[in-house]
């Protein structure tokens, strides 16, 4: 079963305001037309008309707009006036047009509709030249001028609107990056036990390895000393697992001061090769060039690619020979760690296959470092072995490079994008310039049209005038060239149609004089008839047929 649908009560409210108003300067309208009004087409009507139009104008205010403008034309066949209480309505609802249609587009194409018909209205009642004038000024002005204030109304609106909306945007992305730089810390938190605690469960294997080969220890202890080196292995495993589900992507460039410097700041390279050593990695190392004074930055960098190649060498190529190379420019540090390549009679081992990957989570994580730094890492196998090289310029850029730059996934390789509140400021003032060029631009178009032609009618009408005073000074019998003086410069060329066919003298040609200067009312017509330039005859027509 169909259930019409009932607005809500204070729209409904709001459409009964609007409908008094509007009835109430209809019904002021007929009282003002006095006994020749007629109260079911001036009054009933009309009103019937709005009940109808005004809550119409929510859902269609274009068919709304096109009913009302009919009201005027058919106050356009009023004999008296054009002027009637119907224009103000055609106003209200042209307003309330450009409030409820974003696109200017349709709208225009209403209004001009209404313009054609009131036009083609005038032209087929024939009706006098007052009509034209109302037709073409007061009626595109009822149209055009609400229309473009409901349009800037609306564009206030909605710009108070999406400011709202922005900043409630603004406060929900506060959150997230509150959150996000809380994950950002965990991920931190998990480099470096990935840096730190893994280098160090690693030197803790390979110490309780060594151990096992000592002479003094009875097989009891080997056998504690294996499953100690077998515990710490799994340790390390779980340790990996674990930060590979902590370790989440985010931009190179929000690193923060924990990763970047690590737990132990003090701790130097020299320091950390001097404990691989005494575990009994078998590393040598080679510093060259006078060493300057290099950024905390570059410096934990440098630190972190030593510590992790040392890592992946105890883990994945245990016994072998490990050689460290630092080597200092004038601006930048170049860092080699090098495995030395497998004994030919393989007894120490073998190279795993994830030592010769670049897709483990240190080396990821130790380039993405590198790079933040301004920096280049590449890893490989080397001469039977494998190799680790980063070069770290001494001055760190000022700007870390965003994610979309370093991996060439932006809009524009190089360049972040523009935040999307930017994007949306950019798209509301360029919507306010339309708006704002429209509002000048179509009145000036309109002018140019419709100004030029009520000129022309305005001036017709108020120098074709005779004044009374005047037409009681002209005398027949008299000629032209006595009577020149009193007449206006030019007679009125638009006559009403029953004023043309009146009864003349014989043989004469008559002119047509308005008798006041009143645009928006007709006025009596004095009627001069000649004959071979004398004045034959002179009568007064009414402004209507009786």
């Amino acid at each position: 079963m169909w259930h019409p649908r009932i607005p809500p009560t204070r729209l409904v409210l709001a459409d009964g305001a609007l409908w008094a108003v509007l009835a109430g300067a209809t019904a002021y309208g007929f009282r003002d037309a006095g006994g020749d009004a007629s109260p079911v087409m001036d009054l009933l009507l009309p009103l019937a008309v709005l009940a109808v139009t005004v809550p119409l104008s929510r859902s269609r205010p274009a068919v709304a707009v096109l009913v009302v403008n009919g009201l005027c034309v058919l106050g356009l066949a009023d004999s008296a006036t054009p002027a009637n209480a119907h224009v103000l309505s055609l106003a209200a609802l042209s307003c309330l047009l450009g409030v409820r249609i974003a696109r200017a587009g349709g709208p225009l194409v209403v209004l001009a509709a209404c313009l054609g018909i009131d036009v083609a209205a005038c032209a087929a009642l024939r009706v006098p030249a007052v009509w034209w004038f109302y037709t073409l000024a007061v009626i595109p002005a009822a149209l055009l001028l609400p229309w473009l204030a409901g349009r800037h109304w609306r564009g206030r609106r909605e710009l108070v609107r999406d400011g709202w909306r922005l900043a409630q945007s603004l406060e929900e992305r506060q959150h997230l990056v509150a959150e996000r730089a809380r994950l950002t810390e965990r991920a931190d938190i998990a480099a470096d036990m990935h840096d730190s605690l893994g280098h160090a469960l690693s030197l803790v294997a390979l110490r309780a390895g060594a151990l096992e080969l000592s002479p003094d220890l009875t097989d009891r202890d080997r056998a504690d000393l294996a499953e100690l080196r077998g515990t710490i292995a799994d340790a390390v495993e779980q340790l990996r697992q674990t930060i590979t589900v902590l370790h989440e992507p985010r931009d190179a460039g929000t690193e923060s001061p924990t990763a970047a410097g690590g737990p132990s700041v003090k701790d130097t390279v020299a320091d950390l090769l001097g404990r691989a050593a005494a575990s009994g990695v078998p590393v040598s190392w080679e510093r060259r060039g006078a060493v300057p004074a290099l950024p905390p930055l570059v410096e934990r960098g440098m630190y972190r690619v030593v510590q992790e190649a040392l890592t992946n060498a105890v883990k994945h190529a245990p016994g072998r020979a490990v050689r460290v190379g630092i080597d200092h420019a004038t601006d930048h540090t170049r860092v080699s760690v090098v495995n030395a390549a497998a004994p030919e009679d393989g007894r120490t081992g073998h190279v795993d296959e994830q030592a010769t990957s670049t897709g483990g989570r240190g080396l990821t994580g130790l380039r993405e470092r590198v790079r933040v730094l301004g920096g280049s890492l590449h890893t490989g196998p080397h001469q039977g072995g494998f190799r680790v090289t980063a070069v770290l310029p001494h001055q760190a850029p000022a700007r870390p490079l965003s994610q979309a730059a370093v991996t060439g996934t932006g809009r524009h390789t190089g360049h972040p994008s523009a935040p999307e509140s930017a994007e949306r400021l950019a798209t509301v003032r360029r919507a306010a310039r339309r708006r704002t060029v429209a509002a000048f631009a179509v009145p000036a178009a309109a002018a140019a049209f419709f100004v030029p032609a009520a000129a022309v009618l305005a001036w017709q009408l108020t120098t074709g005038v005779l004044a009374p005073s005047r037409y009681d000074a002209l005398e027949p019998g008299r000629p032209r060239a006595e009577l020149g003086p009193l007449l206006p410069a030019r007679a009125f060329p638009y006559p009403p149609d029953h004023a043309r066919s009146a009864p003349r003298p014989p043989g004469t040609d008559c002119e047509f004089y308005r008798s006041g200067r009143d645009l928006l009312d007709d006025v009596d017509l004095y009627r001069l008839c000649w004959s071979d330039g004398v004045l034959v005859a002179k009568d007064t027509l009414k402004a209507h047929r009786d």
